[in-house]
């Protein structure tokens, strides 16, 4: 009796898996749904072109989006006319106030950085897009921006880069 269960139990198993990995698409646990038939990525570098210039975001963003395909697909990173191409710019990077107190001085600051990406599916050209994406993260306004910024770039980086990676290959 416990023999039939546990064969059971591997033709469920097996069954299950069969659903799984038939579907349409190459699927990862991160929930991307990649073309079959995409091999490879390219992501070009994202020049800086807002009006105030932080020196190395423009490689921090390539290279964080690039590293989110590299680590969550089983895509091949070539330099140039992937399967599935991303190019952009950055075209923003500002500091503002808010929540401005009664005596009109801010409680905390806003940094906050868009980035324009231009997607293309070689297998799927309904799936481009040209988009922009923006995010913020607030600090108080008694910390010195210099003294902050890294740490800011680095979460708003992550969030910009998880967006593009959502739009461009999650199905959600």
């Amino acid at each position: 009796m416990l023999t039939h269960s546990v064969r059971n139990i591997y033709i469920l198993l097996i069954v299950i898996s069969l659903f799984i990995t038939g579907g349409c698409g190459v699927y990862s646990f991160t929930g991307a749904s990649i073309p079959p038939e995409a091999k490879t990525v390219s992501v070009m570098y994202f020049p800086n072109n807002a009006m105030l210039v932080e020196p190395l975001l423009s490689s921090t963003f390539t290279s964080a989006l690039r590293d989110k395909f590299t680590n969550q697909t089983n895509l091949q990173m070539v330099s140039q006319q992937g399967d599935l191409a991303f190019d952009g710019e950055i075209t923003d990077y500002k500091t503002t106030p808010v929540a401005i107190q009664s005596d009109q001085t801010a409680a905390l600051n806003r940094l906050t950085i868009t980035v324009n990406v231009r997607f293309f599916n070689k297998f799927d050209e309904s799936k481009g897009f040209e988009t922009k994406f923006s995010q913020y993260r607030d600090y108080p306004s008694e910390q010195d921006l210099n003294a902050v910024k890294d740490g800011l770039i680095t979460e708003i980086v992550e969030m910009l880069v998880d967006d593009v990676f959502n739009k461009s290959v999650v199905n959600w």
